[in-house]
């Protein structure tokens, strides 16, 4: 796995999650900038995103390069574990009434647009699979369509960011076509309940920076889906 493309793929993991990662940071600064919090309530909230942040990035990062995330043996793996703490977090984020104020100053079709991050993921697990080092139904030639959601994201954040009804289908759609993949992409992985046996298993997502996509990527995918589902359902006020 030391090949020029094999760099590149590598490096642009970590521009994604920093470039739309932060996109999604910068629209929530914004958001607390204008909300009726405190003004010491706004900045503890910066620190906090931040500090959670970074916590988590190199907790990841050296779980991932000291290879405890490569442990496929041994019950919860630990892959599993990262990813159910991420979802529990983002979930109970989610329901929080801190986040409801936030939301309340976030345009619903900002957090749409941003979902465009996905066409760019689905290329470089192509690339991955072009490697030889990801299985080919975790890409658009198999059973993965997420690029489809990336590519009408910001069709529908433009042209029907005043439908609700619509953004909110989309929503539902969304996070249906990310849990697909999320589960083929585990049942490829060198688990003992694996299903797609074709080589190579889905190991890679374990590797630094891969890590970035299971750790960061999709978070941020279904986060932004939670939050929009959230800002879209709740009543204002």
């Amino acid at each position: 796995m030391n090949s020029p493309n094999y760099l590149l793929i590598q490096i642009s993991f970590v521009f994604l999650s920093l470039i739309f990662v932060g996109w999604l940071i910068k629209e929530i600064f914004a958001a607390i900038s204008i909300s009726g919090f405190e003004e010491v309530k706004k900045k503890t909230l910066r620190i906090r995103i931040l500090i959670g942040l970074f916590v988590w990035v190199a907790l990841v990062s050296t779980i991932s390069i000291l290879k405890i995330l490569q442990n496929f043996s041994s019950f919860p793996p630990p892959m599993m574990i990262m990813l159910a703490i991420s979802v529990v977090t983002i979930l109970i984020i989610t329901f929080s009434g801190t986040l409801k104020e936030i939301l309340r100053h976030i345009p619903p079709h900002h957090l749409i647009r941003i979902q465009v991050f996905r066409v760019f993921v689905e290329i470089l697990l192509w690339m991955l699979f072009l490697a030889e080092l990801m299985p080919v139904q975790t890409t658009f030639e198999g059973r993965n369509f997420d690029i489809v959601v990336g590519l009408t994201a910001p069709l529908i954040a433009y042209f029907f960011k005043e439908n609700k009804k619509v953004m909110i289908v989309w929503n539902i759609l969304g996070l249906g076509v990310l849990l697909n993949i999320v589960v083929v992409a585990i049942l490829s992985l060198p688990l003992p309940f694996r299903y797609f046996m074709n080589e190579p298993s889905s190991a890679v997502v374990t590797y630094f920076p891969i890590v970035f996509l299971p750790a960061l990527l999709v978070p941020l995918a279904y986060t932004l889906h939670f939050f929009s589902l959230r800002q879209l359902t709740g009543k204002k006020g």
